[in-house]
């Protein structure tokens, strides 16, 4: 388990991009001793660190120790993903990246952990910023034998709602309407304001997005992604009850039961999947066979039109 580890800089508009490209040049970046990252990357030293675990926990760099010119320096390369996403939409600007980016933190149960718990093990769909820490809190302690700090915990909870909530949203005096500082991954509408009466006391509630943002190929290939790794080999058959239970594509997406089965419609629709309901027992067959990146590939042929 892993907390504040974002040194509490939440993910900025451009960050992921000067990231992906810059490791791309010099996979040493973050370590480098004849040029200081801060310069490289024109942030801030403690904004510098907040980069470099960004990277890691939205799965699109590895860390390791070098070889070669590398030898023994911790250097970062890019992942499979972030290649496809880099070539496609270098910019994080698609809608579908950003749910992909998301989905990697929600899965990342060590490096993002209160990400992890938020959208998997936390059940309440309203909630105030002390419900959400006391539960993280014994969350850690049961699963881990330790308790972390409650200073760690508020400041991921802070980092978590700048996340998904616009700053503007949050401190409507405070931020400057022309401030670009704010994370990409707002505009999937996961977290809104229920009660904005009192800073301090402030009621948020999780949010279901829009269905015409979620594009079937994403959905498809986070569905397939999560249950061919639980099942160890590719899928065939999902109970649909199943795809609303923790670790699994509809706590991504803060799907109710309604919302995730007009998703399926659609999916069944396109036929890549078909719904078989029987007494007790409705399920989903998976008609299409592509994986993961094969899906993520299509989604971005698909916005060429190909």
């Amino acid at each position: 388990m892993k907390f504040r580890a974002h040194e509490t800089f939440f993910i900025r508009k451009g960050w992921l991009h000067k990231g992906i490209k810059n490791i791309g040049e010099a996979p040493d970046v973050f370590v480098k001793k004849d040029r200081n990252p801060v310069d490289i990357l024109g942030i801030g030293s403690n904004m510098v660190k907040s980069l470099r675990y960004w990277l890691q926990a939205t799965g699109l760099t590895d860390e390791v120790i070098g070889t070669g010119e590398y030898k023994r320096k911790k250097v970062q390369y890019a992942t499979a993903l972030a290649k496809e996403i880099f070539t496609a939409d270098r910019y994080f600007e698609e809608i579908g990246t950003l749910f992909l980016v998301h989905y990697q933190l929600a899965k990342n149960k060590d490096n993002a952990t209160a990400w992890y718990y938020f959208f998997n093990e936390f059940l309440l769909t309203e909630f105030q910023k002390e419900d959400f820490i006391n539960a993280l809190q014994n969350y850690a302690k049961i699963n881990s034998g330790e308790t972390p700090a409650v200073g760690s915990l508020e400041d991921d909870f802070n980092c978590l709602i700048n996340t998904y909530v616009l700053r503007k949203k949050l401190n409507p005096s405070r931020v400057n309407p022309e401030s670009n500082i704010e994370c990409p991954l707002d505009e999937l509408g996961l977290i809104e304001i229920s009660d904005n009466s009192n800073p301090k006391d402030r009621t948020f509630r999780k949010a279901t997005p829009k269905l015409n943002t979620i594009d079937p190929h994403i959905f498809m290939a986070i569905l397939v992604d999560i249950n061919n790794k639980k099942e160890g080999s590719q899928i065939d058959e999902i109970r649909i009850a199943d795809l609303l239970a923790a670790d699994n594509v509809g706590r991504i997406f803060n799907l109710d039961i309604v919302s995730l089965s007009r998703m399926l419609e659609i999916l069944a629709k396109l036929e890549w999947i078909s719904i078989i309901r029987t007494a007790g027992l409705d399920v989903i067959k998976i008609k299409d066979k592509r994986s993961f990146l094969d899906w993520v590939k299509a989604y971005y042929a698909s916005l060429n039109g190909k």
